[in-house]
């Protein structure tokens, strides 16, 4: 089987100057070609959670169930990331440059999303895939905007795919799919690199970054 996961990092508001916002928007699409190297990156994540996080935060009660970038620390990754460097995955990004748009610009969120979205898919090499295909993306939204969402979702990628080829499109909380947790960590490293000059992480994975598109380009 053929899987996509979808996480983005940063806000889609306006006003980049007010506090707390972002000055870009990234979304990040993991890729893993079969179920070995799926499981492998699911079997990672809880190994980082149960050596890194559980044990490191043992005084507390409630058991953490996630992995987050905000909340892990560079060591934590670099730990996470040395158990899978071995598996051919890849990344597909595109950040959006809001402070090129300038504040006047009253942003449709979710019309912007699909659109990014729309930039990162059209990069993946859909037509290279044989088997079944499922993509997974962090749930954000729901009642017409997820129809309106997933039917032009489906339409594009169904344009890219061999026609053999079975789609399923879900929406998940990421603290239910290990992947998931995998691409925020990526997301996030992608990021930083924008957002705060930080490529301390990002120079970490940087060889699985297989597209990586600013846009509006300058």
């Amino acid at each position: 089987m053929y899987y996509l996961y979808l996480d983005e990092s940063g806000d889609l508001g306006h006003y980049t100057e007010s506090p707390g916002a972002s000055k870009y928007f990234v979304i990040t699409v993991l890729e893993v070609t079969n179920d070995r190297d799926k499981k492998a990156i699911e079997k990672a994540v809880e190994r980082t959670l149960k050596n890194k996080i559980h044990q490191s935060r043992s005084y507390q009660t409630r058991t953490i169930t996630e992995l987050k970038a905000t909340n892990t620390s560079l060591a934590v990754k670099q730990y996470f990331y040395r158990q899978i460097e071995a598996i051919p995955f890849h990344l597909y990004a595109v950040i959006l440059d809001k402070t090129r748009f300038g504040n006047h610009l009253q942003f449709n969120h979710n019309r912007l999303y699909r659109f990014i979205t729309h930039l990162a898919v059209k990069a993946l090499p859909l037509e290279t895939a044989s088997t079944r295909m499922s993509f997974v993306l962090d749930q954000r939204m729901g009642g017409v905007a997820l129809r309106e969402f997933n039917e032009l979702l489906r339409l594009q990628i169904q344009s890219q795919i061999p026609p053999q080829v079975p789609l399923f499109i879900d929406h998940e909380n990421s603290n239910k799919i290990k992947s998931l947790q995998a691409v925020d960590l990526f997301s996030w490293g992608i990021f930083r690199k924008y957002e705060a000059q930080d490529t301390e992480w990002y120079d970490v994975f940087r060889e699985k970054i297989k597209f990586e598109r600013v846009y509006p380009e300058k």
